[in-house]
């Protein structure tokens, strides 16, 4: 198990305990990730407010603010976990396993942050900051500019603003799905128009990003 993930982590751990110990979850029982995860939270989100700040001297605090939240956030860090295939390395109580707690966001996330975490005290800031970068060199090379990077709510509530309308309205339609596997359904609407957008995603947050989507679509029509 170390070596296949130390293998595309690109990292070897100089104490093999704290990987463990950044793989288990509390359901598993005894010595489990979440002091790690506070601890790769805070340094990761360091990390990438510092790259980012150097990236871009011109960018606002707003924007630094919201490419931090877009590259750190739960869904950002699962997908990083599911690049180093982590889910089949947790090691989880019988009921996460029995609901599938290998394939969640939020087990996922937590276990990449612990990672992290177990990095910085395996081998210091500047070897776990070196990881950080390679691991997310690609999110950083595609933040090209400030207006690409904006979010469909961010473009919509500013869309809205420069004409002097008020702030779109967003309702959750319905909820499909097991706990761990949930759709949500959300509808977007505009004051002032008739139509609604609508717009769907494994989280609340994906879809309404989705239903501002599809009413950018429909304002410029």
């Amino acid at each position: 198990m170390n070596e296949d993930i130390s293998k595309k982590l690109n990292y070897i751990f100089n104490n093999p305990q704290l990987l463990k110990s950044a793989l288990t979850h509390r359901s598993r029982g005894g010595e489990h990730n979440e002091r790690l995860e506070f601890l790769g939270d805070a340094v990761v989100n360091f990390v990438i407010a510092e790259v980012l700040y150097h990236q871009f001297p011109k960018a606002t605090e707003g924007e630094l603010s919201r490419w931090r939240a877009t590259l750190v956030n739960r869904d950002a860090l699962a997908e990083l976990a599911k690049e180093f295939d982590l889910g089949p390395h947790l090691l989880l109580g019988p009921g996460e396993l029995r609901s599938g707690g290998q394939e969640r966001q939020s087990i996922l996330s937590c276990a990449m942050e612990a990672i992290i975490g177990a990095v910085f005290l395996d081998a210091g800031f500047d070897v776990v900051r070196d990881r950080i970068e390679a691991w997310y060199e690609n999110q950083l090379k595609s933040l090209s500019s400030a207006a690409s990077h904006k979010d469909p709510k961010t473009l919509l509530q500013e869309y809205l603003q420069s004409q002097r309308q008020s702030l779109p309205l967003y309702v959750v339609e319905s909820i499909e799905g097991e706990a761990h596997q949930q759709t949500f359904l959300v509808s977007c609407q505009v004051e002032g128009l008739e139509e609604k957008s609508f717009g769907r995603g494994t989280s609340r947050r994906r879809a309404e990003q989705d239903a501002a989507q599809a009413m950018l679509g429909v304002l410029k029509q």
